[in-house]
């Protein structure tokens, strides 16, 4: 209970430090970049993740604007051919989220990782800051699969030095009510879900945003 306490009051220090830099500093710019997932697949207008995290960070006071960037039916090979143009200068971070209909459509996960790899790169030669977005392979792949692909992630930011948001859809992928008619993308209330567990890390990656940009 301690722990939790001061593992809070730290949390809590934290918030209030990046949000009297980004009051100082102006707005801070990210960009949702990644397949369906991000895009809002179906949904109403405002109710995508870049959106809804917006919402809520500017809820709490935080100067900051989101553009989604996503893309329907993207895989990690169409992100590295747009990478480039869809970043405008200027941006501080991306959410880079992609990976998802690589392996739905069985891609070799090492063409994956390599794709991600150079995308990462890219930004980084930019100095533009990146939150990586795991995903993990579906249960139909197999396992052989799964031992290739779901580790990616971890590897690039480790390779890297970025920050990581190990799955994108934790707490919505085994729960139809917080999913569509087609049990793989969120639908609202699960893209509330995923905003609220992904939120502690992206207060975390404001502050890395904050001290590499002062």
């Amino acid at each position: 209970m301690r722990f939790k306490v001061a593992g809070l009051h730290i949390a809590v220090i934290v918030a209030s430090l990046i949000f009297a830099v980004a009051a100082s500093a102006g707005t801070i710019s990210l960009v949702g970049f990644g397949d369906s997932l991000m895009a809002g697949y179906q949904l109403p207008p405002g109710d995508g993740f870049p959106e809804k995290l917006q919402a809520a960070l500017k809820a709490k006071g935080v100067d900051i604007s989101i553009a989604n960037a996503g893309v329907s039916g993207d895989t990690t090979a169409g992100g590295l051919a747009r990478i480039d143009w869809s970043i405008p200068d200027g941006t501080n971070g991306v959410i880079l989220e992609l990976g998802a209909n690589d392996a739905l459509r069985g891609i070799p996960p090492e063409e994956s990782e390599k794709n991600l790899d150079q995308m990462i790169a890219r930004l980084k030669e930019r100095g533009i800051a990146v939150l990586l977005v795991g995903m993990l392979a579906p249960p139909n792949m197999g396992g052989d699969y799964a031992a290739r692909f779901n580790p990616i992630y971890q590897k690039l930011a480790q390779k890297h030095g970025v920050a990581l948001y190990p799955f994108f859809l934790d707490g919505v992928v085994l729960n139809a009510g917080l999913q569509l008619e087609d049990g793989m993308h969120p639908n609202s209330k699960g893209v509330d879900v995923m905003v609220e567990r992904m939120e502690p890390a992206i207060t975390q990656f404001l502050a890395t945003i904050s001290t590499v940009k002062n």
